[in-house]
């Protein structure tokens, strides 16, 4: 497990190109057979990628437990939430088998034991891409269809930025400890995401950039709003980002991602707005 400490405002502004990468970028998260995982120590979320080809993948597989979390198990004191970005696949839940789809979502409240992971086809495997944060209670575990999402149509052809917000593990579809993620798409022809941009003091997000098409890249912004900074991403590559940090981006082509929110609320406009023409 890669483990990533916490940064300050401060240092930021005077990081490097492969200092910045180092300590927010997280990549080749897809690796055959294998549970690939980055514990951040920004509100303790870990983002974990798994693509089962041959194998019934544990979670756990790849990963000291007892040393990382000072638990039995990874999900003792944790939820979870699971999209796969990949062919069909199943996740199995202590015996309770979920059946996935692209872009199907699965939340698996603290608690849950086992969690293991497996392709339909070898040939063309899922890819189960999550974010785990800490739980003090449990829900339900729950499968949420794209059809089930929360659904919020924003932004313009005009400003560049139309897109569908799919709210998924969120107040609004069901309840959780602190996670909410969800999906954004970008139309064809729209190239920017969450733009104005924002900060929530209250709250760190990950965001997972994904359906990006082949020679193309998205320009992810993150900083403080007067000292901002982007890191070059490609295709199913993840990104931390503090809650001190905007987190925005601009494509050289339309794509989707993940977003994946912890800390003290769930209130989707808790945010501190940034015009425009005021970041540097």
């Amino acid at each position: 497990m890669d483990i990533r400490y916490s940064a300050n405002q401060r240092d930021f502004k005077r990081y490097t190109t492969e200092e910045l990468r180092n300590e927010f970028l997280i990549r080749n998260l897809y690796q055959p057979d294998k549970v690939v995982s980055v514990y951040s120590h920004v509100d303790r979320m870990v983002t974990l990628g798994c693509m089962p080809v041959r194998e019934t993948v544990p979670i756990e597989k790849d990963m000291d437990v007892w040393h990382c979390f000072g638990t039995e198990f990874f999900l003792e004191r944790r939820e979870i939430g699971i999209f796969n970005i990949g062919n069909p696949g199943s996740v199995t839940v202590d015996g309770t088998a979920y059946h996935m789809e692209n872009k199907d979502c699965l939340y698996v409240t603290r608690g849950a034991k086992e969690v293991l992971f497996s392709s339909d086809d070898a040939d063309s495997p899922a890819k189960f891409y999550m974010v785990s944060a800490p739980a003090h209670c449990s829900y339900e575990t729950r499968l949420i269809k794209i059809t089930d999402a929360a659904k919020r149509p924003l932004g313009s052809a005009e400003a560049s930025n139309k897109r569908v917000i799919y709210q998924f593990i969120h107040p609004s579809v069901l309840p959780t400890c602190q996670l909410s993620m969800g999906l954004t798409a970008l139309e064809p022809g729209s190239v920017w995401n969450t733009m104005p941009a924002h900060t929530h003091e209250r709250r760190m997000e990950v965001y997972t950039y994904f359906d990006i098409p082949e020679g193309n890249v998205v320009f992810h912004m993150m900083g403080e709003p007067q000292e901002t900074r982007h890191i070059v991403m490609q295709n199913e590559e993840a990104v931390i980002n503090p809650s001190w940090s905007i987190h925005a981006g601009a494509g050289t082509s339309n794509y989707t991602f993940i977003w994946a929110m912890g800390g003290e609320n769930q209130a989707f406009d808790d945010m501190d707005n940034i015009a425009i023409t005021d970041l540097r």
